[in-house]
């Protein structure tokens, strides 16, 4: 430029005005300070999304078994539960456990089971209650005398001198006489206290087992993040008027190494806790436990899958089934994983986790160094990096245009992403790239947007018909003649299908909203597929319910055929999908509650066309055949099979199992309709049993409607004896034949006119 305009006051306006103003670096930026003050206050979403890509990294390169842990789970399982009794047992059993673990060899016992109330099963207390008109006095006495269960359980926890107790940082006990026993920390450098977990105080075991323990450890887990996912777990919680309590791994680490003493180095100027260790007696050797700067562990899972053969039941250990050498030198953790025991965590590698193999995994981390952890500097460098990578964005963008800024913004989140996992997968460092990463986009579409408005401002987009939902079909036909975009519809002869999940409020009760809307993905999915590869429709989605219908937008010459192939289909897929989540239920160990559908089938005349307001309609179907197919669904579960075709459908298709149910008037309708069943294609309407069975069934039916129940009766009997051993949807008919059999016993205890036209009246939809 010449020089002379560097000194026009005019020029440098008009370039600030198209450089930073109309360019949106100025918004820009200011944005980016905002951005850069959230980074720094690190809210609770930001801190959600950080983990959920930390939980992303765990899932793709999970911790690998360790063929040599020396970490088992003493397992309160099923089995044991089903040996020993239900939980929480007399704590002679738990005695008994600890002294044969003991004898085992263990190195150390921690109990993720709390003890905090007396046992109620002890003699002393269970005489208590005894009238004294049952029991002497000096028999009273002599059982009063007996040492108490919790005694017994502190001598045996006394004798192992390997035994860690749980307590809980919520809750309070206040029958302690002294000085309860606690473990020694040794603090380097600044007060820890100020950068711990707090909480109000601590549930600690019965005090006569709290003596007797050589440890005693937190079992309560963080709940930092809202999502109810465990990722963070702290070693030390402050608590009781700053007062210092260990997590049940540290605590374990520290009896099995015959530690005295936890240290605590901690520097306030790099931000908090440095480091946590143990040193064994009459050694220079210190354990290091990596932690953030607020003593909290990231912990580093491995599959559920992989700890299996870390499980011991504790049965099998009560009766002596399992070798020493399982338990010789381990790290015994108690726990459980009984389902009614409720001690379950969900973790980034699984939904349903038991929460002592939390602490295991701990433990595994710890021993085998291989703990997650991120660096101090992480927040500071990660919070620089966003700001560099903004500034970047911010003046290349608008100098260079959509296609070099976007090559720039590729190079800066391939060159954070690929160092946030290198750094996880090498060094088991955690760096966040989200942040910095979204920033970077932001401002990119952003800054092109503006500069995509500035040079095209008079285009104006004209977005119409917004929020429609058409089929492909229609939206061809539509892309080609844009005039049938109006309301308005034809009549046509069509088929219509609603099919239902029966019992679908029992089933939710098994699943949480996420769970239930996968759920129903998972088995409208394939139905959809049925459907559509049938060349029918998808009208709408009705929560668990579908409605389809055949020869529209599209003409389908046998559309009655094509719908009731959809619906044998759509069985067969039912069924496969029940296989599937029973497998499923099997290997995870929950409850599994069969898929069941009902469908209902009908032809006949309908409107079919845009239907709605002039504002927003949808391509549907209106009419009385449309009603009654949903009618016919509904009867499904009244006649005890799976799909119900009406009089027209039946007679419009040939090569199909077919037989009729009834006459039948339902709700809505004034005059009565033939309904039908159908139970398979050509390979079963060409077998003999059906052709027998269908003379039998005809023959019942035209003695049912002439009231000759005797004859009705003795048909069903044949009929049953010609499904018997059948499978398939034939297998659902003696269903159907029981209720026939009681409406027979009904009609003979409260007899019908002479003149009764054989027409059963719905009294349900």
């Amino acid at each position: 430029m010449p020089w002379r305009n560097a000194l026009s006051g005019k020029w440098w306006l008009r370039w600030s005005k198209k450089s930073l103003y109309d360019s949106g670096r100025i918004s820009t930026f200011l944005f980016l300070i905002l951005l850069l003050a959230v980074q720094w206050e690190e809210p609770g979403a930001l801190l959600l999304v950080r983990a959920r890509v930390f939980d992303f990294y765990q899932q793709t390169k999970p911790r690998t078994l360790a063929e040599d842990s020396p970490v088992v789970i003493i397992d309160i399982d099923e089995k044991s539960l089903a040996e020993q009794g239900q939980f929480p047992w007399p704590r002679t059993v738990v005695g008994e456990l600890i002294t044969k673990a003991t004898a085992a060899g263990v190195d150390a016992i921690g109990f993720d089971v709390m003890f905090a109330e007396e046992d109620q099963t002890s003699v002393s207390k269970v005489i208590t209650r005894v009238p004294n008109t049952v029991i002497d006095q000096a028999t009273r006495g002599r059982l009063e005398n007996v040492p108490t269960n919790d005694q017994l359980l502190a001598d045996a926890i006394a004798a192992s001198g390997k035994v860690v107790l749980g307590q809980t940082s919520f809750g309070d006990r206040r029958d302690y006489k002294g000085e309860p026993p606690r473990t020694s920390f040794a603090t380097v450098g600044d007060d820890p206290i100020p950068f711990l977990e707090r909480n109000f105080t601590v549930l600690r075991p019965l005090p006569i087992l709290d003596q007797a323990a050589a440890g005693r450890g937190l079992v309560s887990l963080s709940e930092k993040y809202f999502d109810g996912i465990v990722r963070q777990v702290p070693t030390i919680v402050s608590a009781d008027n700053g007062q210092l309590y260990p997590s049940l791994a540290l605590e374990m680490l520290r009896v099995k190494l015959g530690g005295r003493t936890i240290g605590v180095k901690t520097e306030a100027a790099a931000g908090g806790i440095s480091e946590i260790f143990i040193r064994p007696p009459r050694s220079r050797d210190r354990y290091a436990v990596k932690t953030d700067s607020g003593g909290q562990v990231w912990v580093y899972f491995r599959k559920h899958e992989t700890f299996q053969n870390a499980y011991i039941s504790a049965t099998d250990i009560l009766n002596d089934r399992i070798p020493k050498e399982r338990l010789a030198g381990k790290l015994a953790l108690v726990g459980t994983s009984a389902t009614g025991l409720l001690d379950l965590r969900s973790t980034p590698l699984n939904s349903v986790l038991p929460g002592v193999e939390v602490h295991a995994n701990i433990l595994e981390n710890i021993i085998f160094k291989n703990q997650l952890t991120r660096p101090t500097p992480a927040h500071i460098l990660e919070w620089a990096a966003t700001f560099v990578a903004g500034m970047i964005m911010i003046i290349i963008t608008p100098m260079v245009g959509a296609r070099v800024g976007v090559m720039t913004f590729l190079a800066i989140a391939a060159a954070l992403v690929g160092y946030s996992w290198n750094a996880f997968s090498t060094r088991l460092e955690l760096w966040d790239p989200t942040f910095t990463v979204a920033v970077a986009l932001l401002f990119y579409t952003f800054l092109t947007y503006v500069g995509y408005t500035r040079e095209e401002r008079q285009r104006k987009q004209v977005r119409s018909a917004f929020g429609q939902y058409l089929s492909p079909d229609l939206v061809k036909r539509l892309a080609e003649d844009p005039s049938k975009l109006t309301l308005g519809g034809e009549n046509r002869d069509m088929t219509f299908m609603f099919s239902d999940i029966r019992g679908f409020t029992t089933i939710s009760e098994l699943f949480d909203a996420q769970g239930l809307t996968r759920l129903i993905n998972r088995l409208l999915t394939p139905l959809t597929n049925v459907i559509l590869s049938n060349r029918g429709t998808i009208d709408k989605y009705m929560g668990d319910c579908v409605m389809a219908f055949w020869n529209a937008p599209l003409e389908v010459k046998y559309h009655a055929a094509c719908g009731c192939r959809s619906a044998l289909r759509m069985v067969g897929e039912v069924a496969r999908v029940n296989r599937e989540l029973e497998a499923e239920a099997i290997q995870e160990g929950r409850e599994h509650r069969r898929l069941a559908v009902g469908i209902g089938v009908n032809s006949g005349i309908a409107c079919v066309g845009n239907m709605g307001s002039e504002q927003r309609f949808d391509y549907s179907v209106l009419g009385d055949s449309v009603n009654l197919a949903s009618r016919l669904e509904g009867q499904s579960k009244t006649y005890a099979v799976t799909i119900v075709l009406g009089e027209n459908t039946a007679h419009n298709v040939t090569g199909f199992a077919i037989l009729e149910l009834d006459l039948i008037k339902v709700k809505g309708k004034a005059h009565a309709v033939r309904i039908y069943t159908l139970l398979g294609e050509s390979e079963v309407a060409d077998q003999g049993w059906f052709a027998e069975l269908k003379a039998r069934h005809d023959a019942m039916l035209a003695a049912y409607r002439g009231q000759k129940w005797d004859v009705a009766l003795a048909e069903i009997a044949a009929c049953r004896k010609i499904l018997d051993g059948r499978t398939g949807l034939a297998a659902e008919l003696p269903g159907y034949y029981d209720i026939v059999h009681e409406r027979i016993e009904d009609f003979r205890a409260n007899p019908l006119p002479a003149d009764w036209d054989g027409v059963y009246v719905a009294t349900s939809k």
